[in-house]
């Protein structure tokens, strides 16, 4: 497939210091005639569009009112050529050094990449790097290391941030432009990644590809204007899909943080309650020879979970003795009788197979500060939504008494404020400094075997 040219479309509302820092990165990091900007501006007051009216090389709409992000991006994708791919690019980024052509090698890769995004500075939906920076100087420096082309770094997402999201052309006119219904913005990058992968595509994040992102737009600063329009774009969202938002966030991480197994087998995941995949979808990118299924009995959910692997909605469709490991995250405090769910699932894993899962601390120290306050079942740090509450014991005896073998624990602990110290010392006096590290716990991560 030959490779297309690129627009890129910015949206502008004030902060003219970020636009022209990332227009003038974008001339100095980007290879010369690959490229057309277009800026759309929404009604600037801070001088934004005198300057651009004197920038002779930029495509530039001037608004006379506030059109959002989602029209305001459509506006910029109408004018752009026909014949290029579409990059969405917020005006508070800096670019680097073979930004957007990694970003091109990776989208012309497959026919089934549909868009791909970069990483950057900040770890929303675990689009971040591990380095950071003092200054520009430095970050560009780090910027040439990071961004050497390598398609062991691109990773497969359900949802790309519109940050920076570069989409072939051939598929945004299969799809469509952005849904306006999501104005003046936020939750339309959500919509226009399940719009792509429901078109049979690929998403795919380039760990190769790095900006700077300030973060620094005027619209997520005024808290009381950005919440209620969160609040209608997230409803809107589940009224079209049929699920929430949050189940871009519902990988368990805690759960696959205690997974220690050779990367490079060929084993056997079942993720239950996988919702739309997204643990699925990571298992997937980091044990490349394995294959994953799902339990989901949310049609609507299931239905994004399957383009990662196999999705059943019962057990009864499962085959026995079939998993290496079962990932149940906290579903044991969720279940009716978490003994009985234990004896029917075994069946399920192989001769040593493993599940993995979490639950919170009922006697971290925080509950017990609650506790002796009399303030319980209305704070904020007792699990309330849960049927079963748990210390580690109680699971140790809970696995033991149903035919499994403990293997290993993870402790998560949190930072301890001055009251909750004094709260560990005062216990530590009366029941000695070997319990002192369960009561540091706040959540847990187990691993049992099923014993033969």
């Amino acid at each position: 497939m030959k490779k297309r040219k690129t627009s890129i479309v910015i949206l502008t509302y004030n902060n003219f210091n970020y636009t022209k820092d990332c227009i003038e990165s974008i001339k100095k990091y980007t290879k010369k005639n690959s490229y057309e900007i277009i800026v759309v501006d929404n009604l600037s007051t801070d001088g934004t569009r005198d300057w651009l009216k004197k920038q002779k090389d930029l495509k530039v709409i001037l608004n006379d009112e506030n059109m959002g992000f989602p029209k305001g991006c459509n506006q910029g994708i109408e004018i752009a050529n026909p014949d290029n791919d579409i990059l969405l690019l917020n005006n508070d980024t800096i670019v680097t050094t073979n930004w957007l052509e990694n970003l091109k090698i990776c989208l012309y890769s497959n026919d089934l990449v549909g868009a791909v995004g970069s990483v950057s500075n900040h770890q929303e939906n675990l689009q971040g790097v591990d380095f950071t920076y003092s200054d520009f100087m430095e970050m560009q420096e780090l910027a040439i290391k990071n961004n050497i082309s390598d398609s062991n770094r691109w990773e497969e997402k359900v949802f790309l941030i519109g940050f920076c999201i570069l989409i072939k052309r051939d598929v945004l006119n299969k799809i469509g432009l952005l849904d306006e219904e999501y104005s003046p913005g936020y939750v339309e990058d959500n919509d226009l990644s399940l719009r792509i992968i429901d078109a049979g595509y690929k998403l795919m994040l380039c760990h190769d590809s790095f900006i700077h992102h300030y973060l620094g737009t005027a619209f997520r600063k005024d808290l009381n204007k950005f919440y209620p329009i969160l609040y209608k774009n997230r409803t809107y969202f589940e009224s079209r899909w049929g699920f929430n938002t949050f189940q871009f966030d519902e990988i368990k991480h805690a759960s696959l943080r205690i997974l220690k197994d050779d990367k490079e087998k060929s084993l056997r995941f079942l993720d239950v309650n996988c919702g739309i995949g997204t643990t699925m979808l990571k298992i997937k990118n980091d044990y490349k020879n394995s294959e994953i299924d799902g339990i989901e009995s949310n049609e609507n959910m299931a239905k994004f979970a399957k383009y990662f692997g196999n999705v059943f909605q019962s057990y009864d469709e499962l085959k026995e003795n079939d998993y290496d490991y079962i990932i149940i995250g906290n579903l044991l405090e969720k279940v009716d009788h978490p003994d009985m769910f234990l004896q029917d699932i075994k069946k399920y894993l192989k001769k040593d197979g493993f599940i993995i899962g979490e639950i919170s601390n009922i006697s971290s120290h925080k509950m017990i500060l609650e506790l002796l306050k009399d303030n319980w079942y209305f704070n904020n740090n007792f699990p309330k939504y849960n049927k079963n509450n748990f210390t580690i014991e109680d699971i140790n005896t809970l696995f033991l008494n149903n035919g499994y073998k403990h293997t290993s624990t993870f402790n998560w602990f949190s930072i301890l404020n001055k009251e909750e110290e004094n709260l560990l010392e005062q216990l530590n006096n009366i029941i000695g400094q070997n319990k002192i590290y369960s009561y540091k716990t706040h959540y847990y991560s187990f691993q049992f075997q099923k014993d033969n």
